[in-house]
């Protein structure tokens, strides 16, 4: 066992057991063997292989990030960004997941670029969710992340023939197959010699699979012992599909199933009963999933895009759901996350006294943690895994230096953050990724965008380029 002690730490963000809260400590040591916390608090005596002096630094937990789509979403950089489409409500996920296509073997770079941001941005634990891809496994266990996999599948896959509506092609047998491969994955994973891969069972989403899908998949995760997701109330028009097939929302439709409670995440759950953008005629959906314990990620970023959301962050929270941030899209940075989430519970609730540091930081950590049902991560606490990032409290942005984790969220972001270790493994050195080459892979990025791009006529039903679907932010004249 490595024995690694940080000697007079200026803060350290600790767990408080008394108050399921962290809070801060002044001038303390702390110290893990091997990947485990094995002391928090003042004047260590013990033996150490490695003395690590806390004079400007700052340790706070890693963060969790319980939803997100490394490798294909980084290939959607200066496409997505101001794509909306109106008859759609705002969002733009549909036409683009029908017209831009990535390939397969492009995908494993998209993921080492990402995994490395979000590294670099403090996450040390990740839910991954997306399709099989050659060299996916390869990926993960290089980055050093503790991760979860989730492979998807869906007995179903969008399609649209007009601008106004979303159509579904029906593939029960493919679904039902993938859902099988997705299972022989996991049990791959589990098995892995590093300890750090495990998996989610992972229906897509709720309008792209049958119930029998979703219920046997739930079933399935429960028999072993596996977390299981899935999107679900993340747009009016999967809101509206869902009440046209089954006469009651999403939230009721999944409660009806039987596939909520402990162990199951929803992706964005925003788009519920009582929004704004809603207004159906129950309040039920904000109740079922605070009573049942279901976790939902919340992840700001892509919906603010739209115009859309979270209405909000503290009332989730006070409903007893199960709140975790996730990054989902680009720009796969976690702090900007944790600041967005922080700014639009306070435009949602008309309130400046909601959404606080305090609130969002306890979700990207901690709450992280309780919807993977773990007490393990997302705290520095004895017996915690050694999971912890370090700030440098001598950078610029984060003096005059009063409040650590609000110059961290609402200022410095990722540029503060020094140092990274993921069970005891240093992944992260003075700001550099040691385990992934994040510079080579993002120089893949642009060809695997552009074979993207070449078959998006092909695939639009109005046989638009992609200049016409996502044009450029500004127009090109010649010089």
């Amino acid at each position: 066992m490595t024995t690694t002690h940080f000697k007079n730490v200026d803060w350290i963000v600790a767990w408080d057991s008394s108050t399921d809260s962290h809070a801060y400590l002044n001038g303390a040591d702390l110290v893990f063997k091997d990947n485990e916390i094995s002391f928090i608090g003042p004047s260590y005596n013990g033996d150490s292989d490695v003395v690590v002096d806390g004079k400007d630094l700052c340790l706070i937990p890693g963060f969790v990030d319980i939803h997100a789509h490394p490798a294909s979403e980084v290939y959607f950089r200066g496409l997505r960004e101001d794509h909306s489409v109106p008859e759609h409500y705002m969002t733009g996920l549909y036409e683009r997941s029908c017209v831009y296509a990535i390939d397969q073997d492009d995908k494993h770079h998209g993921a080492e670029v990402s995994y490395a941001d979000l590294m670099l941005s403090g996450v040390t634990t990740l839910v991954d969710i997306t399709f099989p891809y050659p060299g996916w496994t390869d990926v993960m266990a290089r980055s050093g992340l503790r991760m979860y996999a989730a492979p998807g599948f869906n007995t179903a896959t969008w399609y649209r023939d007009n601008h106004h509506q979303l159509k579904y092609d029906e593939n029960e047998a493919k679904g039902w197959r993938d859902f099988e491969t997705a299972l022989s994955l996991i049990d791959e994973l589990r098995a892995h010699p590093s300890g750090l891969l495990n998996g989610i069972v992972s229906p897509v989403q709720i309008d792209n699979n049958t119930s029998d899908i979703l219920v046997a998949s739930r079933d399935a995760a429960r028999e072993r012992g596996l977390l299981w997701t899935t999107h679900a109330s993340q747009s009016v028009v999967e809101f509206n599909i869902m009440v046209e097939r089954h006469g009651i929302t999403p939230i009721q439709y999944l409660d009806k199933l039987g596939v909520l409670g402990e162990g199951a995440i929803l992706g964005h759950s925003m788009l519920i009963d009582d929004h704004s953008w809603i207004r159906w005629h129950t309040k039920l959906d904000l109740k079922l999933l605070g009573d049942s314990h279901t976790a939902v990620a919340h992840c700001p970023t892509p919906f603010m895009r739209y115009g859309t959301i979270l209405e909000n962050l503290n009332r989730y929270q006070d409903a007893g759901v199960r709140l975790g941030i996730g990054t989902d899209t680009l720009p796969h940075n976690y702090i900007e996350d944790l600041r967005y989430a922080a700014i639009m519970a306070r435009i949602a609730g008309r309130d400046g006294n909601i959404g606080s540091t305090a609130d969002v930081f306890y979700a990207g950590t901690a709450g992280g943690a309780k919807a993977l049902m773990r007490d393990d991560i997302g705290r520095l606490s004895v017996g915690a895994k050694a999971d912890i990032v370090v700030l440098d409290l001598d950078h610029p942005l984060m003096k005059p230096g009063r409040d650590p984790l609000a110059a961290l969220i609402h200022s410095a972001a990722e540029r503060a953050i020094k140092d990274v270790y993921i069970d005891g493994k240093q992944v992260v050195k003075n700001h550099e990724v040691l385990t992934l080459n994040r510079i080579e892979a993002a120089g893949r990025l642009r060809e695997g965008q552009a074979r993207m791009e070449s078959g998006a006529r092909q695939r639009d039903f109005a046989g638009r380029s992609h200049e016409e679907i996502t044009p450029l932010t500004l127009p090109t004249v010649e010089s």
